[in-house]
């Protein structure tokens, strides 16, 4: 907490202008319907406080009050987080004016003083997400919620700032929603949005929705017996329960009127009649549809791989189980792909022994190049992993039913008490064969920068599609990655309200590994040479992907923030040039 004694800055709470109407609401709290047009159509919308975003003045009780410093004290362009006693506010100044949001990224908690400011909002330095200096709302992802707004005012060159207690505590803001007005009438087997995967894309989907004030039925079904979840920490953190790593709980599908059919799987789908059919024979008609299935751990091909004890992590249950079996036994990991690695450093200190098996001579060599692949095989060395390289799996031996050994083409045998399959996934889209859907002949489906298919009226999101990447001209590329997949959801959403709104989001990923990160931006797809700054010994390293002369993605570990600095100049559109960062 900064103070000049002479000088003070004041902040105060305010409700974004979209919001405050809600503020001036009939004294039961509820609006008048709104109408709002959907492709001609005029449908009743009904607007609903969500607890988090209530008026802070409502309780006086609630406000507080503190000084912070003198308006010269901020430069441009600089941030500054400032304590009021019972909370922190991160405090900006952008072209002259000031502005107070929360002080912590909702997602996982980053202190956004640490990000990037750049024309308006804010860019996380851990996991890229960017909040609108002056409303507080997410613009790009992870994570779901938005920040709390204060309203910033000065006095004789003072600064003082009034905030509610609750939004310094809880420091995120979930956007106003509206809820669903037809629920009493309806049919069961009838939905105006069918979403089918309740992964990132299709709750960001269905949250979209309702914040833009769409009013009709809305059901996601989900072949997972849980609510959506943050499947990143099933590798980075296994030992988490479901309703740990819940991504809303279960009272705000309720509140919101989100439908969701768990342990559901789509079998067919009949775009002519707008029908869903189910594996179990129930069939549901759809007025507009969103494709977000994700994908499909693929399997090993060798003599055993049924047997017990052989996972590929699709679920907190395997993750769990894979935990609760591997503590001080033998665990072998097949692939050094994102989800082998993680588990591999989770399990280093847990197992008795990890041992991991790949077919390339460097693990991440494809995605990060050889260099930063083999600092980080270096770094699970020193962690008592151990790597089978060149070689692959070709047998599992039991014994009494369970595995016992895993045999390499190579002619060596290694211990196993249990076995990770992490080598690679297929988009999860065979359902869609016969359905006029256009699938390329890897199987993903082909959307346009709207996430539409060829097929009016449904649209497809997340790791199963391959769409135009404004960062490589256009190209159409698979980006299976989480940040993405909230993207695409969103978009998906503001295109079935026919907003023609296009993607132009820059990928952005990290990777946690012995409480070290690897973040990464942009899409290195093809790169032809890596520039490397900093000490990959130390692994405190920036790493730019180059293809001809320009950059193209970008990696850091232990050197934040310059990946969502990158970001932030290739989603402005303007080129790195390689000489620009030897």
């Amino acid at each position: 907490f900064w103070v000049v004694p002479a000088v003070e800055v004041k902040i105060e709470v305010v409700i974004p202008e979209k919001e405050r109407s809600k503020e001036e609401m009939s004294p039961n709290g509820k609006a008048s319907p709104l109408i709002y047009k959907v492709n001609g159509t005029a449908r009743h919308y009904h607007l609903e406080e969500h607890p988090i975003a209530s008026n802070p003045y409502h309780n006086p009780k609630d406000v507080v009050e503190a000084s912070v410093c003198h308006v010269k004290d901020l430069e441009n362009g600089q941030m500054r987080e400032v304590d009021l006693g019972c909370g922190k506010a991160l405090l900006i100044k952008e072209s002259g004016e000031f502005h107070a949001v929360g002080h912590k990224c909702p997602h996982y908690g980053a202190p956004l003083v640490k990000g990037v400011l750049s024309k308006g909002r804010v860019r996380c330095p851990w996991h890229g997400a960017c909040f609108n200096i002056s409303t507080g709302d997410i613009e790009d992802f992870p994570g779901l919620d938005s920040l709390p707004r204060f309203q910033v005012k000065i006095e004789k060159e003072k600064v003082y700032i009034r905030a509610s207690k609750q939004a310094l505590q809880t420091q995120r803001r979930t956007k106003m929603m509206a809820k669903c007005i037809s629920l009493t009438n309806y049919n069961l087997s009838s939905t105006n949005v069918l979403i089918i995967g309740a992964g990132a894309a299709g709750l960001v989907c269905a949250e979209t929705l309702r914040q833009e004030g769409f009013s009709d039925r809305i059901v996601m079904c989900t072949m997972d017996r849980h609510l959506p979840y943050d499947r990143p920490k099933l590798s980075k953190s296994m030992d988490s329960h479901p309703e740990q790593i819940a991504l809303r709980p279960k009272e705000f599908f309720c509140t919101y009127d989100i439908e969701v059919l768990t342990e559901m799987q789509v079998a067919a789908v009949d775009v002519k009649s707008k029908i869903a059919v189910f594996k179990d024979g129930f069939k549901m008609e759809y007025n507009k549809l969103l494709i977000a299935t994700g994908n499909t751990p693929k399997t090993l091909s060798c003599k055993g791989k049924e047997m017990e004890n052989v996972f590929n992590i699709r679920t907190p249950e395997d993750a769990n189980r894979v935990v609760k079996l591997a503590t001080s036994k033998n665990v072998v990991i097949v692939g050094a792909s994102f989800l082998g690695m993680e588990v591999a450093a989770y399990l280093a200190e847990r197992a008795h022994s990890v041992s991991l098996v790949e077919l390339e001579h460097v693990p991440f060599k494809k995605f990060f190049g050889e260099r930063v692949g083999r600092a980080v095989m270096k770094m699970f060395e020193n962690n008592r992993v151990k790597f089978y390289m060149q070689t692959e799996v070709s047998e599992l031996r039991e014994q009494e039913g369970k595995l016992k050994e895993v045999v390499l083409k190579s002619g060596k045998v290694l211990r196993a008490d249990v076995c990770v399959v992490g080598v690679g996934a297929v988009p999860a889209t065979g359902f869609l064969k016969q359905s006029g859907i256009n699938i390329d002949s890897k199987g993903f489906i082909v959307v346009n920068k709207m996430m539409q298919t060829n097929i009016p009226g449904v649209f497809a999101a997340g790791d199963a599609v391959i769409f135009p990447l404004a960062l490589r001209n256009n190209k159409k590329v698979n980006v299976p990655h989480w940040q993405m997949a909230h993207m695409h959801g969103r978009i998906a959403a503001l295109n079935m309200l026919a907003h023609g709104t296009e993607i132009s989001t820059v990928p952005y990923l990290w990777t946690a590994m012995f409480g070290k990160s690897i973040r990464y931006a942009g899409h290195g797809e093809g790169f032809d040479d890596v520039v490397i700054q900093g000490d990959l010994d130390e692994l405190k390293f920036v790493a730019f992907y180059t293809k001809s002369d320009e950059v193209v993605a970008v990696a850091s570990m232990n050197y934040d923030p310059i990946v969502s600095k990158v970001a932030e100049v290739l989603v402005a559109g303007r080129t790195i040039r390689k000489r620009d960062v030897e």
